[in-house]
């Protein structure tokens, strides 16, 4: 990984609430691989903290995050402008297409809300031959993305969009009538979500991965601030940051 100041590109509006803010790098546009994150200072005097972003798109030299205004440190990151620049850090973690064996035969991707992040570039990214089907969930339709997305299913908590439920109900639906052939399952969202997801994943016997969410502070492993209980292998707590952000679902133990 390495630190650089960035140039802003651009800023796009995806939705009334959520931002896709694109800056210029050369070094991550050639290094980053899909489900690895940059962590961001978004100012030089406050907040001090990093912020994680996964890496939403790369097009030429050119790396997008999306986000929405959730807090501090989003509502600064908001208020830039292009030409500006910002302090990044990656790319950091692992990645999807690492992780993942040639053993199955429809990548099936599940977001909730923000989370889609890193499914745009893993779309674009993802080996030839494979099916792919995307699940888009979130409570509006103002949270909902499908920017770079292939075959994607939309599920709002209010029926503002798509299937009327939540993401999960609607993979049950589409699974019960028309299951994929040989799915494995890549998740990003909250752990609410994830967590029964992975449980529906473990229960037709299909694979799992998932991009878990947590505070970060320094995202390379130092603070020892972001450990993930585990519940297989040889270690009781792992750092989401450095060794993963991108775990298998059975390995793990959702909060």
């Amino acid at each position: 990984m390495k630190q650089e100041l960035v140039q802003i590109h651009s800023f796009e509006c995806l939705t009334a609430e959520i931002l896709e803010l694109t800056f210029i790098s050369e070094y991550l546009s050639t290094h980053a691989q899909p489900g690895q994150f940059v962590n961001i200072r978004v100012d030089n005097n406050f907040p001090l903290l990093r912020r994680p972003f996964s890496i939403f798109n790369i097009d030429e030299n050119k790396v997008s995050i999306v986000f929405n205004v959730i807090g501090t440190g989003t509502k600064v990151l908001a208020r830039k402008r292009k030409g500006d620049t910002i302090d990044v850090v990656g790319p950091c973690g692992n990645d999807f297409l690492s992780l993942a064996d040639d053993s199955f035969d429809t990548a099936v991707f599940v977001g909730g809300g923000i989370g889609i992040a890193p499914f745009p570039f893993l779309t674009k990214r993802y080996p030839a031959g494979k099916e792919i089907i995307t699940y888009v969930g979130g409570r509006q339709k103002e949270l909902i993305v499908e920017k770079g997305l292939k075959n994607a299913k939309i599920a709002t908590d209010d029926g503002s969009m798509g299937f009327h439920g939540t993401v999960l109900e609607l993979i049950k639906n589409d699974f019960s009538t028309n299951a994929p052939k040989n799915p494995r399952f890549f998740l990003c969202g909250p752990n609410r979500m994830m967590k029964v997801v992975a449980e529906f994943a473990k229960e037709i016997g299909a694979t799992c991965y998932a991009s878990l969410e947590c505070d970060m502070a320094c995202g390379i492993g130092l603070c020892q601030g972001c450990n993930i209980e585990m519940v297989t292998g040889d270690k009781k707590y792992r750092l989401v940051c450095k060794e993963g952000t991108i775990f298998e679902t059975q390995s793990v133990k959702f909060s």
